[in-house]
């Protein structure tokens, strides 16, 4: 298992409906990782569990290829089982305690934030880390209200964990997520649903430029 050290600066995660017609996942997040991504989560909702896990191992073994940690999105057991770095967890999944609890101080537990006292509670329940959003409107986070960048950054300034933000977030916007402090971005569609990965992919590492 890769060593507990996050680089959340460009934080992909997966959505096979996201992708362009007979792209493969994985080719996709080869290229992405080739390009520069920083850490990859794996997510794919109300998926049969035997699949999913045959994917995760598939993908562990893909990123770390490249060095790049693979986190699996809600689904804990499928997080052990198939020996990932680690789980984000979601408001409405096992609590970040009860997964520390079982999982051990090595693994990787993110947790999604919606708003400063969600923060907190993950933070002492021992999160590593925070995905906090939706930051903008986006269509793969429906039924929302945006965070906004002054409520991300009031997140940040309450925590003392890494934090990314998530949701509607693309290059254009990217230099101003990373402005309140966040360490990161986790993009979904900006990057799987492109033609290009790559072009994707340096659209925002180089969007400073």
């Amino acid at each position: 298992m890769i060593m507990k050290h996050l680089n959340l600066r460009l934080y992909l995660v997966t959505d096979e409906h996201c992708l362009p017609p007979g792209r493969n996942l994985f080719d996709a997040v080869e290229e992405a990782l080739q390009a520069g991504v920083t850490l990859v989560q794996y997510r794919e909702k109300n998926g049969p569990g035997k699949g999913m896990l045959e994917k995760a191992r598939q993908l562990i073994a893909l990123c770390h290829r490249y060095s790049v940690p693979l986190l699996v999105n809600d689904r804990l057991d499928i997080a052990l089982l198939s020996g990932a770095d680690g789980v984000h967890l979601g408001q409405d999944d096992i609590p970040v305690a009860e997964a520390r609890r079982l999982a051990g101080e090595d693994f990787l537990i993110g947790a999604t934030a919606h708003n400063v006292k969600e923060a907190l509670a993950a933070e002492a329940a021992g999160a590593d880390y925070l995905g906090c959003g939706a930051v903008f409107a986006t269509t793969t986070k429906k039924d929302t209200v945006p965070l906004g960048i002054d409520g991300l950054k009031v997140i940040r300034q309450a925590v003392h964990i890494p934090i990314v933000g998530i949701a509607g977030i693309t290059p254009d916007n990217y230099r101003l997520v990373l402005g309140t402090g966040a360490n990161g971005a986790a993009v979904v569609s900006g990057i799987l649903g492109k033609e290009s990965v790559t072009e994707a992919v340096n659209n925002y590492l180089y969007s400073f430029s």
